[in-house]
């Protein structure tokens, strides 16, 4: 019996020790189960943390009249830690970006790069317009219920976003993080900081040459912020007019690239004394700060202002993605007074190549290198000088618009005893005077066969023919595509022009944009830094793609008038 009942007793022990042993044993288990599952959730928070889904800011680069090509013409002359070379050897290029619409003017293209849409929906058809519901010429960031804000008389200050009929990307970035997100417009001509900031955005500043301030109106301030005015005080724009305008390179070295120094065809901005590299820039005591436009030393200025936005404005300094729009006004004066074969404008892109390179040097510092994420487009490019072409024998021309409306209202008035019947040639379309054609109960049809007929005699014209008739005129499906695009009945003509290869409106003395022949419309297109692959692609994409491969990268959504498709190609 005791025996029976030592076994028992063993038995009764080696039971609980043994449910002790393996309670243990599952508590270590779910103790190192616990402990890996915190180690794990630690590794993917510090990977989530080193690892972020956006860009803390996104720099869109708008090069105000740029052609593609120059990026090749000018290749050799780039630095490697310049801008160009640095976006196109590290980051991405679309070779074959293009326009899709006409007209390739500033307005349109910087609208059209923002909102991912076509001017016959954004509404911004032309840098101006006539209106023909108000009955009068309007300009397109023109706002007369605002006034401008930081210079004493500043005309050019009533300005705001309102003739832009839908959202830009950075509305829908301010949107998507509950307006948390910093956006901000800079450039040297209204029209390039404002349309690109768009409706919502902290601030958009631009020059006011008479006073040399960066101004804004009352659409976005009351008064200039402390650091506009800080900036503002430091008179950069007057410091760089001191330094003149020197050239970058040898003589012979500018023959690689561009015709001679002097031409007659070639604008003269800086006075009829001063025909070649290198300007002088001095200012008289009562003249403003209009000269530095038209100088790489513009480009300095801007670049400058945008760094100030970012340190003042602590741009890219949270996990909240920022937006910093900045226009390059300096290369579309430039170009426009000397042409794309200058010696002007080939020292022109040897500078903003450098500006470039040092703002991205600036943002690597401030904002981390591979934090942001940088585009770099152009609004349009530029017809060659029509005397460059007729110099070396290449179809071109002149047409003189204002001299062409006048001989166009005598001819209706000679045909149909309708005086003034023409109120405007903007964007290459004849506009009527619709309420009056209306009141005489006039046979616009018949006018309509009239003009066509008259223009089509005319050595500048390719093709016209009614507005109305874009979608049914036969010519190729991609033009009529363009002039499409680029047509909004209240804001648009009654018969549109095609100007021939070469030809631009204008005088004997530089040249312009506005067509949609390739020279005009073939832009530049660069990707760099945060979600960026390297390499490039001739693939053709257009201009009204870059909103909707920013909204791809940022997962927001597009703009609310966007037609264009994400770049996947780009996008890591």
């Amino acid at each position: 019996m005791y025996l029976v009942a030592l076994i028992e007793l063993f038995i009764l022990n080696y039971n609980t020790l043994l449910k002790r042993t393996i309670q243990t044993s599952i508590s270590a288990l779910t103790l190192m189960a616990i402990l890996g599952l915190h180690t794990a959730n630690a590794q993917k928070t510090t990977q989530a943390s080193n690892n972020p889904k956006s860009p803390k800011l996104v720099l869109g680069i708008v090069v105000d009249q740029m052609r593609w090509d120059y990026l090749e013409r000018f290749a050799p002359l780039f630095k490697a830690n310049g801008g160009f070379k640095r976006m196109m050897s590290q980051g991405f290029s679309n070779d074959n970006c293009q326009i899709g619409y006409t007209p390739s003017v500033t307005a349109c293209g910087h609208t059209g790069i923002y909102t991912g849409t076509v001017p016959a929906i954004h509404g911004i058809t032309g840098n101006a317009w006539y209106d023909a519901q108000l009955k009068r010429t309007v300009y397109c960031s023109e706002d007369r219920t605002v006034d401008g804000v930081g210079a004493a008389g500043a005309s050019d200050g009533k300005m705001s976003p309102k003739n832009m009929l839908t959202t830009s990307i950075a509305d829908e970035l301010r949107m998507a993080t509950n307006f948390k997100s910093k956006v901000v417009g800079i450039a040297i001509k209204d029209r390039g900081a404002i349309l690109p900031a768009g409706h919502s955005a902290n601030g958009a500043y631009w020059f006011d040459a008479k006073s040399g301030n960066f101004i804004t109106s009352t659409y976005y301030y009351n008064e200039l912020p402390n650091w506009v005015k800080k900036f503002n005080d430091r008179q950069v724009p007057d410091s760089l007019l001191k330094l003149g305008w020197n050239k970058s390179l040898s003589d012979q070295a500018y023959l690689q690239y561009a015709t001679e120094d002097e031409k007659a065809y070639e604008a003269k901005p800086f006075g009829a004394n001063q025909t070649k590299l290198p300007y002088q820039l001095t200012r008289t005591a009562n003249e403003g700060f209009g000269k530095i436009s038209t100088t790489p030393w513009g480009n300095t200025l801007t670049a400058e202002m945008a760094k100030a936005a970012v340190i003042a404005e602590a741009l890219g300094k949270d996990e909240i993605t920022d937006m910093l729009a900045v226009s390059f006004s300096s290369p579309d004066y430039i170009g426009h007074s000397f042409g794309p074969n200058s010696w002007e404008v080939v020292d022109n892109y040897i500078k903003l190549d450098e500006e470039l390179g040092k703002l991205f040097d600036f943002l690597d510092a401030t904002v981390g290198k591979g934090a942001y994420t940088a585009f770099l487009s152009a609004d349009h490019a530029v017809a060659h000088v029509p005397g460059f072409m007729k110099e070396h024998k290449l179809p071109g021309g002149l047409l003189d618009d204002k001299a062409a409306m006048t001989e166009m209202n005598a001819a209706i008035k000679a045909k149909f005893g309708i005086d003034k019947a023409v109120v405007s040639l903007f964007n290459y379309q004849v506009h009527y005077n619709r309420d009056l054609l209306d009141s005489l109960n006039a046979n616009t049809k018949a006018i309509n066969q009239f003009m066509v007929q008259y223009l089509m005699k005319k050595d500048y014209i390719l093709n016209a023919f009614p507005t109305s008739e874009i979608l049914t005129s036969p010519m190729p499906q991609y033009l009529r595509e363009k002039l499409a695009n680029g047509y909004l009945y209240n804001r648009g003509g009654d018969i549109q022009m095609i100007l021939k290869s070469g030809y631009i409106d204008g005088g004997p003395t530089g040249t312009t944009h506005g067509l949609w022949y390739a020279y005009d419309a073939h832009i530049p297109l660069l990707w760099y830094g945060f979600g960026i692959k390297q390499g490039r692609s001739s693939k053709r994409v257009f201009m009204h793609d870059i909103a909707s491969t920013v909204a791809a990268l940022l997962k927001i959504q597009e703009p609310s008038g966007n037609i264009g498709q994400p770049i996947q190609e780009v996008l890591k």
